[in-house]
C-alpha cells in the first residue's frame, strides 16, 4: 500500500495513542531544568539579598564599611528613617552615602584569633 511522505499507518496510530503521556513525558524536562535553577540560583539569590538587607538595617555608629565604589568609611551618624547615613572617609571628610551601596561592614579581628 502507497502512503504518503512514508508515514505507516501504524505508527500514526502509535503516536495519536500516547497522547497525555506523550505531553507529561515532553514537559517532564522543563519542570526539571526550574526546578534545579530555583534550587541552585533563585533560592540562593534570595537568601543572599535578605542577609544584605538586614545587614543594612543593623548599621551603627563606628562600624567599617566598605562601599561599592570600593572606599572603606567609618559610619558617623546613621539617619534613622532615611536611606542614608553619614560616613568619614578620612580625617575630618565626611560624605553621606546611601544605604544600598554599602556592600559589607568589616568587622575587627581579635588579636589573639588565628589567621
Amino acid at each position: 500500500m502507497w502512503t504518503p511522505f512514508g508515514i505507516s499507518t501504524a505508527h500514526a496510530q502509535d503516536a495519536a495513542a500516547g497522547g497525555a503521556a506523550g505531553i507529561a513525558m515532553q514537559l517532564l524536562p522543563l519542570v526539571l531544568i526550574f526546578v534545579v535553577f530555583y534550587f541552585l540560583l533563585i533560592r540562593p539569590q534570595q537568601k543572599k539579598m535578605k542577609d544584605h538587607r538586614e545587614m543594612l538595617t543593623q548599621l551603627k555608629r563606628n562600624d567599617r564599611v566598605v562601599t561599592a565604589g570600593g572606599i572603606v568609611a567609618t559610619i558617623t551618624k546613621v539617619k534613622e528613617g532615611s536611606d542614608e547615613v553619614e560616613a568619614e572617609i578620612a580625617p575630618n571628610v565626611r560624605v553621606t552615602i546611601v544605604r544600598g551601596t554599602i556592600t559589607s561592614v568589616i568587622r575587627p579581628q581579635a588579636a589573639n584569633d588565628a589567621a
